[in-house]
């Protein structure tokens, strides 16, 4: 078994180099012939063994959990740095079959019809709201922010990233009803009510995140303006002027795209703009990472550009406007990172170790991806009219500047 790993890593090892410390305590050390990161981790069970040469991905995220393999003098971001960088270049025969029995059988994960789409937005989004308080912005914004300039807070960034897509949706007009698709803990919808003079709907599958939504519109008294329902999207029936959707289509599954779109059409006014912002790959169609489909955003997936345009083009809708959002998402992911570390004694008392090694490890490999691998946001503004927006894109980057101090 041993003899066989180490096969496998001086194979897979090609920039940089790795240490492993095995059960019986000797080292072996692998170097590649470019430069990078070097780290060394101890493997202190056998069962972690097997499951790296079963199934390294998976394998790897769980061993770490539970604390069978840890990093020694170097940092969990330096480990997966070293792995993930040579991920990219990697021939391997065992990681080339995983890649592709993960690929052939992806549409089977991503089956989200309304009962598993339900069970699945709960993993993960109906967890104590205290945790997500102790690392998110005050607004509770749990997507990628816009970085406008490199020095800007998490919370002037998460601003910046509502004044961007506001723009994008030409709010240009108090009383346009908005749709929010996968509304979060309200943060948007009440910007878009109280900034803009929306009367927003927001609807998500998430208990907790619809208790929050509910309070929070209550406390800033625009209950009247802004109305949270839990409710899937494809149960849509009225029409509304505008449509907006941040980090809500990762979770609506290669299988469904035909039907979300299809929704935003048959929901949108004849004159109506949707914008919707979510995590792409660059690299073309791909799978999710099997570690993340367990145990973060199960049925889970982030598309390449390639995999939604055909949808959007059979539902009639124009794409008006497409931005890609490169390194504004890891930025947004270490300032989660440097947050949820600082607060890690409470978050430890709410929940444990282990889930607070498994959350780290989602953070910093969600930052790397984004760094390493090709993952990126795209912002996707349609409409059903081809005059609905002006004829050029000027008026998004006036309608996005700061409001100027009185």
């Amino acid at each position: 078994m041993t003899f066989l790993l180490e096969k496998i890593l001086k194979a897979f090892i090609r920039a940089g180099a790795l240490t492993v410390i095995l059960p019986d305590g000797t080292a072996r050390s692998f170097k590649g012939e470019e430069n990078g990161r070097t780290a060394t981790i101890r493997i202190n069970a056998d069962s972690a063994l097997r499951g790296l040469l079963l199934n390294s991905e998976l394998a790897f995220g769980e061993s770490w959990m539970n604390g069978e393999i840890e990093a020694v003098d170097c940092s969990l971001e330096d480990v997966l740095t070293v792995l993930m960088d040579n991920m990219r270049s990697s021939n391997h025969l065992l990681n080339r079959l995983e890649a592709y029995g993960r690929y052939m059988t992806r549409r089977v994960r991503q089956l989200n019809g309304l009962v598993r789409a339900r069970k699945n937005i709960a993993q993960h989004y109906d967890l104590n709201r205290a945790l997500y308080a102790l690392f998110l912005d005050d607004d509770m914004q749990y997507s990628c922010a816009y970085f406008e300039r490199d020095d800007m807070t998490l919370e002037e960034a998460q601003a910046a990233k509502k004044r961007h897509i506001a723009a994008k949706l030409r709010l240009d007009r108090p009383g346009l009803q908005v749709l929010d698709i996968g509304c979060g803990w309200g943060g948007m919808a009440l910007t878009l009510a109280k900034d803009y003079g929306a009367h927003v709907t927001g609807i998500t599958l998430s208990r907790e995140q619809l208790e929050v939504s509910r309070q929070r519109a209550q406390e800033a008294g625009l209950e009247n303006q802004v109305k949270f329902e839990l409710r899937d999207y494809r149960k849509s029936q009225q029409t509304y002027d505008r449509i907006v959707s941040v980090g809500m289509f990762e979770h609506v599954g290669i299988n469904h795209y035909d039907a979300f779109f299809q929704t935003v059409a048959r929901s949108l006014n004849p004159d109506g703009v949707a914008l919707i912002h979510a995590i792409g790959r660059s690299d073309g169609p791909g799978s999710t990472n099997p570690w993340i489909n367990k145990y973060i955003f199960p049925g889970g997936y982030s598309p390449a550009l390639s995999e939604v345009l055909p949808s959007i083009e059979s539902s009639g809708l124009w794409l008006t406007d497409c931005e890609i959002l490169r390194l504004h998402y890891a930025k947004t992911l270490s300032a989660w990172r440097v947050r949820f570390s600082k607060n890690r004694d409470k978050i430890r008392a709410l929940y444990d170790e282990r889930f607070c090694r498994m959350f780290e490890f989602y953070l910093t490999g969600a930052e790397l991806a984004f760094r390493l691998q090709g993952h990126m946001n795209f912002q996707l503004q349609l409409t059903r009219d081809i005059n609905a927006v002006p004829l050029t894109r000027d008026y998004m980057m006036r309608d996005a500047s700061p409001p100027k101090e009185k």
